[in-house]
């Protein structure tokens, strides 16, 4: 079975969920959950962090897909940074840098929030 970990931390009022591993249909339900816990909570500012995302499937995207409106509707957004270059052409073969902001670096998704102030 593949191993896919979520570390979550808050830095500059903006929350961060750091993937780890393989995003696929057996463990993308971890990602909802981390995400419906987020929206609950009304935390709508997420940053996640894909420096260590090894893989994702359709099943890992169509989380993301899940959950933008929502997150939009509240005021947030969900901007992703630290691709793999794998990982990246996933998203952009989909179309996802059209729908979503992309960094390359954390910091500079985490400043891109706060300057919306």
């Amino acid at each position: 079975m593949s191993e896919f970990k979520i570390a979550r931390r808050e830095t500059s009022n903006v929350h961060v969920l750091e993937l780890k591993g393989y995003l696929d249909a057996h463990t993308a339900p971890k990602l909802e959950e981390a995400f419906q816990e987020l929206l609950k909570a009304d935390r709508t500012k997420i940053v996640v962090n894909c420096k260590d995302l090894s893989y994702i499937s359709s099943a890992g995207l169509g989380v993301f897909m899940a959950f933008i409106e929502d997150v939009r509707n509240k005021a947030g957004d969900i901007k992703l940074t630290n691709m793999s270059s794998k990982v990246y052409n996933v998203f952009d073969l989909l179309g996802f840098p059209l729908l979503y902001d992309i960094f390359k670096d954390e910091s500079e998704a985490v400043k891109k929030f706060n300057d919306k102030k």
